[in-house]
């Protein structure tokens, strides 16, 4: 009898990719929608689960899941705070994570979305979209190689987006508590009041701590920034105080503001809306309104060919593993 893995949250252009790398021949049962209460039930039947970021792992569906005999409960993502971790360790549930994949997805959105608001790209897009081809003064820039960018976080990912920067030839700037070699090649590292102080463009690449780094990017953090820089977070929602950067783009403080994550952002990413008053966030809404000056992509940082082929391919050797050897080296739980 082949082996069920139900996956959630398989978006349409992503089909062909699970069975391309389906090399064990597992049966699969793609599920479009995230996983939540309403439709754990899906999985009745499989052996395995794998989700995505955003899918609803908590102790509610971990019981389903064990209950249905369902022992592995593994995430195609780095991060794995969707996942009730204790509860899964008592119901005797396995769970792994794919540790890394293509760091260049989410680097290129990060400098994308930072050039994007350092050239106006958006404002004068948005212009001649209607018809209106003047040149007028918001769509003055400066040259990236006559900015300095920093760059918080300095890991895989941090490190791929600062030497596209410096590619294009940017001084670059660093700040984390681990300077390894291969950044210090890449950047400067400097205190993170220098860098915020310093700036022109600063990018968010940190992991998200809970109850310890939560809305680190606040009031405190963007009174120290340098006036009219750009801020960009591809990280973690959880990092930002939204009411904190409306604040500080209304007053200037900021020359815009780019992110592909939100707190909570389940309420507003993966579904439409028919007018801003239906955004079940009156923050968010104001955000929304102030585009072009804030630039909102819905998580889609790692959603590239690449970064999907790590992410899926990453999942299905973690199951063959555990599966042959009672264990995985990517596993969350030891």
């Amino acid at each position: 009898m082949a082996f069920k893995v139900t996956c959630y949250g398989v978006r349409p252009n992503e089909v062909a990719f699970f069975h391309k790398f389906n090399k064990y021949n597992y049966e699969l049962n793609l599920v479009e929608s995230l996983c939540t209460h309403e439709n754990a039930e899906q999985a009745k039947g499989s052996d395995a689960v794998i989700l995505r970021g955003n899918c609803k792992g908590d102790k509610t569906n971990l019981e389903k899941f064990a209950s249905w005999g369902i022992k592995y409960v593994f995430t195609r993502t780095v991060g794995f705070n969707h996942i009730d971790l204790e509860a899964a360790k008592q119901l005797g549930i396995s769970v792994a994570r794919v540790p890394s994949y293509s760091p260049n997805a989410i680097a290129e959105l990060a400098l994308t979305l930072a050039m994007s608001l350092l050239r106006h790209t958006a404002h004068t897009l948005n212009k001649t979209s209607n018809l209106d081809f003047r040149v007028d003064p918001i769509m003055f820039s400066k040259e990236i190689r006559n900015c300095k960018v920093g760059i918080i976080g300095t890991g895989k990912i941090g490190l791929t987006e600062a030497g596209l920067f410096k590619g294009l030839g940017a001084d670059v700037y660093g700040y984390d508590v681990f300077q390894s070699d291969a950044a210090k090649e890449v950047v400067k590292f400097v205190e993170l009041d220098e860098l915020l102080n310093t700036c022109d463009v600063v990018s968010i690449h940190v992991p998200y701590f809970p109850g310890q780094n939560d809305k680190m990017i606040n009031d405190e953090f963007l009174g120290k920034m340098k006036d009219g820089a750009i801020l960009i977070n591809t990280a973690r929602g959880e990092l930002q105080d939204n009411e904190a950067i409306l604040r500080a783009v209304k007053s200037g403080k900021l020359d815009g503001f780019g992110t592909d994550v939100l707190p909570e952002e389940t309420k507003f990413f993966f579904k439409a809306f028919n007018s801003i008053d239906e955004i079940p966030d009156p923050v968010v809404q104001e955000l929304v309104s102030l585009y072009p000056k804030v630039l909102i992509t819905p998580h889609v940082g790692s959603n590239t060919d690449e970064a999907l082929s790590n992410m899926i391919e990453t999942s299905f050797d973690n199951l063959d593993e555990i599966l042959k050897t009672g264990s995985t080296k990517n596993s969350v739980i030891k």
